[in-house]
């Protein structure tokens, strides 16, 4: 596989990238050690919403090829590594993909070749992880025979405005040398390229936009709290402080956070901070304000039945909308699975309804599906809006429920009661 551009991880960042390169007209490659994913993504089909059939179509019709064996891969130009970045059990960094892809990187590199992490990870992971590997795989030194750069990925999943090609694109060269290089790539792809100090800045700015992100959601959810008890109604008061045109962004409470950057990306940069000897501690507070919301959601539930004569234990609770984010199916780290499990240990009868979700699953119990859904609302003890799909019609849910807990603050109704 001779390409202009191989990208390692073929995932919701890895996909959009091959695909904005392919129809840019660059031969693009694809490393993904699914084989499954590999013979789909081959044969036309897509594993990922933001890419459809079509353009993994047509992708396939200019040339681009997936594979899961490194025999396959022949001499890139330039290689992205594009794999996941979790936590460990002990909440700590969790590299082991992103060495195994700089390790296989390290084994293609060849003089002149650019290789870029786009991996969400701590500032250093660039000089300290990446840089070794390739040196010592290889033979070569970064700066002289190849160039090593980081770009973090910006993917919104489910954004219909902004994607790869007009969301400006961030980059950070190991050397000068190396980010002239990486700039003139990305500057194929993107209508915008931002040109970092160094790796370490890039690898910060991508770590400053999530947490940045994280606090002031953890903000809101601690008032959402308070305010009920205080009888404040936030979010209007929220949109009265959005009136403002300056020094105020709006955020809104909810179940929780989900996906990979919010709960998780904040984490790698307390990990970083803690190896200097001290806590960072708006971070800690802000993850544990966040996750404890779906224990709080469960509590309004109890509060909410109560006061309607109605116990929690034995009541049937349908949730609507159990993936991360709107619109999308991503159920990463999705605030409706904690919540499903207090539930459930207070002895609800749960059952969900999600257009994108055909299964789902709690510690391995499958969840009953609401398969007739207004039917469903209807017979419902109380409904708990988790997610505001479009496709919903929230009017005639409502006039079904009997009671409703909206985590999203959409419905306005004497049944409804507002996170």
């Amino acid at each position: 596989m001779d390409v202009d551009l191989l990208v390692i991880g073929l995932g919701y960042v890895g996909m959009p990238l091959a695909r904005e390169a392919a129809f840019s007209g660059l031969r693009v490659g694809g490393y993904d050690l699914n084989s499954g994913v590999v013979a789909r993504l081959n044969a036309g089909r897509s594993h990922v919403g933001d890419v459809p059939d079509a353009d993994v179509r047509e992708m396939v019709a200019r040339g681009f090829r997936a594979t899961s064996r490194e025999e396959d891969l022949l001499q890139p130009e330039t290689v992205v590594i594009c794999v996941p970045t979790p936590l460990s059990a002990e909440c700590t960094p969790d590299l082991t993909a992103v060495r195994a892809a700089a390790a296989l990187a390290g084994r293609l590199l060849q003089p002149g070749m650019l290789v870029v992490l786009e991996s969400t990870t701590y500032p250093g992971t660039t000089d300290e992880v990446i840089r070794p590997l390739l040196e010592q795989a290889s033979g070569l030194t970064v700066g002289s025979d190849f160039h090593l750069a980081f770009s973090p990925e910006r993917i919104d999943p489910g954004n219909k405005v902004y994607g790869l090609r007009n969301t400006p694109k961030v980059v950070g060269g190991q050397t000068p040398a190396c980010a002239d290089v990486a700039v003139r790539f990305y500057g194929k792809l993107c209508d915008e390229v931002v040109r970092a100090k160094t790796a370490r800045e890039a690898e910060m700015a991508k770590l400053l936009e999530n947490t940045y992100r994280h606090v002031n959601i953890a903000l809101v959810n601690e008032m959402a709290v308070f305010c009920h008890e205080l009888g404040v109604d936030l979010r209007a008061a929220i949109q009265c402080a959005a009136t403002k045109p300056f020094g105020f962004q709006a955020f809104y409470p909810g179940p929780g956070v989900g996906g990979h950057c919010i709960p998780i990306d904040p984490n790698y940069l307390s990990y970083k901070v803690r190896t200097l000897g001290y806590p960072f501690r708006f971070v800690e507070l802000a993850q544990e304000i966040n996750a404890r919301m779906p224990t709080y959601v469960a509590d309004r539930a109890a509060e909410l039945l109560n006061s309607n004569a109605m116990a929690l234990n034995g009541a049937d609770v349908l949730l609507l909308g159990v993936t991360y984010k709107k619109d999308i199916a991503d159920q990463r780290e999705s605030p409706a699975g904690p919540l499903a499990r207090k539930l459930l240990g207070r002895g609800a009868v749960l059952s969900y309804h999600d257009p994108y979700v055909p299964q789902w699953r709690i510690g391995g119990t499958l969840v009953p599906r609401a398969e007739e859904l207004e039917a469903d609302v209807g017979r419902a003890d109380l409904v708990i809006l988790l997610q505001d799909h479009s496709v919903y019609d929230l009017d005639a849910l409502t006039q079904r429920a009997r009671l409703i807990l909206d985590t999203r603050g959409r419905i306005s109704s004497p049944n409804a009661s507002v996170l």
